[in-house]
Order: C-alpha cells, then structure tokens, then sequence
C-alpha cells in the first residue's frame, strides 16, 4: 500500500482528503504543522505529500523533506488556491513536482491519484 501524508492546517482538508484518498487505496497520514510532517517523515517517508501553499514553513518543508535520504524519491504536490504563478514557481524550486488547486474536490483527487495508487 503507498504511503501518502496531507500536510495541511485545516482539520476538515485533511480529514475530506484522507477519506477520499482512503477509498483509492492509499495508507493517509496526516499532519497539521510543517514540523509535525518533518517529524512524521523522519519516523518513515511516505511515497506522496501534499503541502498546502498556506501552511507555515510550506517552502521549507519541501526543502527538508527534499534533504533527507531517499526524500528525492518522494512526489510532492503544492496546492494552491489559484494558479499563482509566482506561488507556483516558489514551490517548483522548492522541490514541489506537481500541483493541486484548493479546493480539491472527490473528482480532482481521483482523477490526480487514481492511477499513482494501482501503480504499486
């Protein structure tokens, strides 16, 4: 099973996200602050992140996680509200992959996630 951690301040994006990514098959974790994630992540690394653009130490967060062994191998999504380019770009040379705009929705995560959760 992939491991996927949503790192988000708001209980109710974690708790919609985690339900939704649940159902496809993935193992969720969550975490409210960056430094919980860091935190998390040094316990065990997950195959996904999500990092919401609004979380404190968002940029940071990717930079750590990024700088841990095997943190290269990890696919980091940014979410954002709207297609920011220069928010964008900062989570690009922050180390972010892709992109997720908030607010995410059952269909979005679905059509993002469906397929990376049966390639394992």
């Amino acid at each position: 099973m992939q491991r996927l951690m949503i790192a988000d301040g708001s209980d109710i994006v974690r708790t919609v996200g985690k339900r939704i990514l649940s159902e496809l098959g993935f193992l969720v974790v969550e975490a409210d602050t960056a430094r919980e994630a860091v935190t998390r992540c040094n316990a065990e690394l997950p195959n996904f992140l999500i990092v919401d653009a609004g979380l404190e130490g968002a940029l940071e967060l990717i930079g750590t996680i990024r700088a841990m062994p095997n943190g290269k191998s990890i696919r980091i999504f940014y979410c954002v509200i709207e297609a920011d380019l220069k928010k964008m770009m900062a989570g690009k040379r922050a180390g972010a992959d892709d992109f997720l705009l908030k607010p995410f929705d059952r269909k979005i995560l679905t059509s993002v996630f469906s397929a990376l959760a049966q390639a394992a």
